[in-house]
């Protein structure tokens, strides 16, 4: 499509117009026009945050892909003055373009404008930064944890689902040839039914996700305190809670938004429940003294299974320490046959119903048949920027946006991870057993609706 200048200076004049009358509050639906891309379109995509994880991990798969898929970089949005300006250095020497810098999102979607964006920012903003973008008819690869609250898991839900956006969520692991060869297997019935579930995620890294010599260098006349906050409850300026806002409540659940969400998503996937039916959780800081309000150490037992049937199902325990990595990083199912192993990526009979043990109750031996799956693994250190199924994801959501297909983690994938780990955080937070209301799609602790 062409525009005139006259054409432009109308256009121009009429949103000038629109903003003097209705403010930064209009609807940022009410201004954007949806752009239909051709088949030879080139897709604009906006930086919404340039975090580290944004620049390590989701950038370079980007890049990677950009000139096949005819997508390219044309903004970067950061409340940050550093960011900002990073952002543009780093984009201009990896693709020898200059991008705009927009001091806001509303900046980057009214004077920019984009077709998507990449939304990589603090845990507690997620959802509702993606509400807005696709609010503004664009689509969205935004990272986990999809939301840690359910008011505003619903309100991006709701969003997403009226405009009919592509929403990929970051939980790559979907990607992965190893998961998709292990859900593919354990929904062809071959596993058996999931009797049991072993997950950790375990590290020893006290400078994870601090930022001292960030924090140090950080003013707040160099950012927008008010707009950072969002929904969250209006106090003082905190630099730490700017920049290290994973160890802190309420703008981070810590180690739930941050790494439960990727090992609790794949139950939901292979076994297509959408919640837990309960979860219990305990924990505390026992390692890190560094002032910080998030767990350092957590457990959390989930029960699953069918709504319906509360006699079937299965258990998940998930557990994970910041201050000793033995054991590292496992995901384990277990049947009645054996176990599939996603550490080691085996499916093995390890555990299963030996013949022995099955002839004294009259019943007949069941061991799995043991063979390997796909040897692709998630990188779960600090710098992420290798990892394959980050590869895998972005381009799987780059393709989406051409085709308009369903990515591999779409808005409900999302969406029930958020249930799961809001669930584990009003457990862990009232020390109640927390289940789910259906019909309110609110979190239950202690027969209340849990206030965050």
């Amino acid at each position: 499509m062409t525009i005139t200048r006259r054409d432009f200076v109308k256009m121009a004049a009429a949103g000038a117009a629109g903003l003097a009358a209705g403010g930064m509050g209009t609807t940022l639906a009410a201004r954007n026009t949806s752009r239909v891309l051709g088949a030879n379109g080139r897709v604009r995509v906006g930086i919404v945050g340039f975090s580290d994880r944004c620049r390590s991990s989701l950038l370079p798969p980007f890049l990677q892909f950009a000139k096949e898929l005819n997508f390219e970089i044309v903004g970067v949005s950061d409340l940050w003055s550093r960011r900002r300006d990073e952002g543009v250095a780093f984009l201009k020497e990896k693709t020898g373009k200059s991008v705009a810098a927009a001091r806001n999102n509303e900046e980057l979607y009214e004077k920019v404008g984009v077709d998507a964006v990449i939304i990589s920012t603090a845990d507690f903003q997620h959802a509702l930064l993606l509400a807005d973008a696709v609010k503004a008819k664009c689509d969205a690869y935004v990272e986990k944890p999809f939301a840690e609250t359910m008011a505003d898991a619903r309100a991006a839900l709701k969003a997403v689902k009226e405009s009919g956006r592509i929403v990929q969520v970051g939980s790559q692991r979907r990607s992965g040839a190893n998961y998709l060869a292990a859900n593919e297997y354990i929904k062809s019935g071959k596993f058996g039914p999931v009797t049991m579930v072993e997950m950790s995620w375990n590290v020893n890294q006290p400078g994870r996700w601090r930022r001292p010599a960030l924090v140090a260098a950080l003013k707040e006349s160099d950012t927008d305190w008010k707009r950072y906050l969002l929904n969250r409850p209006v106090e003082a300026w905190d630099p730490r809670k700017y920049l290290e806002y994973r160890l802190f409540w309420p703008y981070s659940s810590g180690i739930p938004g941050q790494w439960m969400c990727h090992q609790i998503d794949t139950v939901h996937w292979f076994t297509d429940l959408p919640h837990p039916r309960s979860i219990v959780a305990n924990g505390g800081i026992y390692g890190w003294k560094d002032g910080r309000q998030n767990a350092d150490t957590l457990t959390a037992v989930f029960d699953y299974g069918p709504l319906h049937d509360p006699k079937s199902g299965f258990q998940v325990v998930y557990s994970s320490r910041m201050h000793n990595s033995a054991g590292g990083v496992k995901e384990c199912y277990f049947s009645n046959g054996g176990m599939l192993d996603l550490d080691k990526n085996v499916v093995t009979s390890e555990g299963g119903l030996s013949q022995g043990s099955a002839a004294e109750m009259g019943m007949k031996a069941n061991l799995l048949t043991e063979f390997k799956l796909p040897t692709e693994k998630p990188d779960t250190s600090v710098n992420t920027g290798g990892d394959p199924m980050t590869y895998s994801h972005v381009r799987n959501w780059m393709e989406c946006v051409r085709s308009r297909k369903t990515p591999n983690a779409d808005v409900t994938a999302g969406y029930r991870h958020a249930i799961a780990c809001a669930m584990t955080t009003a457990a862990f937070r009232t020390g109640q057993r927390a289940t789910f209301d259906e019909a309110t799609q609110e979190v239950m602790a202690g027969g209340k609706v849990f206030q965050y």
